[in-house]
């Protein structure tokens, strides 16, 4: 046992330097700890792909709102399926039955 450690040591002498373990410590904190960190930046890149995705979203919903609104200011039958489906109103001698 004493000549495998023995063994171990030697080894660890001649191959690894002070000069090298502190240049993994200092490439583990930057890597690891630092403000710019591998995981830092992965969390950040999770953000921006959701904040992104987000975007596309809200884009969609206004490019539907808009065509909406084109189509209540120019289509009068638009306005009346979207006034008697939204708001319940009716014509007079007509009788609404809401079924939900």
């Amino acid at each position: 046992m004493n000549a495998k450690i023995r063994s171990i040591l030697r080894w660890s002498r001649r191959y690894i330097r002070i000069s090298f373990v502190l240049m993994v410590g200092v490439l583990a904190y930057v890597m690891l700890f630092s403000d710019n960190s591998v995981i830092d930046n992965y969390q950040y890149q999770m953000e921006i792909d959701k904040l992104r995705s987000e975007i596309r979203e809200c884009t969609d919903s206004i490019i539907y709102y808009e065509n909406l609104n084109r189509r209540l200011r120019t289509d009068p039958a638009t306005m009346e399926r979207i006034v008697r489906e939204q708001y319940h109103m009716q014509r007079k001698n007509e009788d609404i039955y809401i079924v939900e």
